[in-house]
């Protein structure tokens, strides 16, 4: 059976999940992909919807944010420690 690949990095803001997700290829090296989702119970099983009533699109906004941010650092080069200087 195969593994199921797990994202590299999860944003969580209340019932709103941004997923970001590692693709590599051999050409291009690693790029991100995301997925934003809001979590809803029917009865006592939690499920998963793409569908955002209007109080969920500032938490929305907000954590897509977060997520580029995290993006973002991640092609930012090391930067040298400066107490060594």
């Amino acid at each position: 059976m195969a593994q199921k690949q797990k994202p590299v990095y999860e944003i969580r803001l209340g019932r709103i999940r941004v997923a970001i997700w590692a693709n590599q290829s051999n050409g291009k090296g690693v790029w991100f992909n995301t997925t934003i989702v809001r979590l809803y119970k029917d009865g006592d099983e939690w499920k998963e919807t793409a569908a955002y009533g209007r109080d969920d699109l500032p938490i929305v906004s907000k954590a897509v944010d977060m997520a580029y941010g995290w993006i973002w650092k991640q092609d930012e080069p090391a930067q040298p420690d400066e107490s060594n200087e």
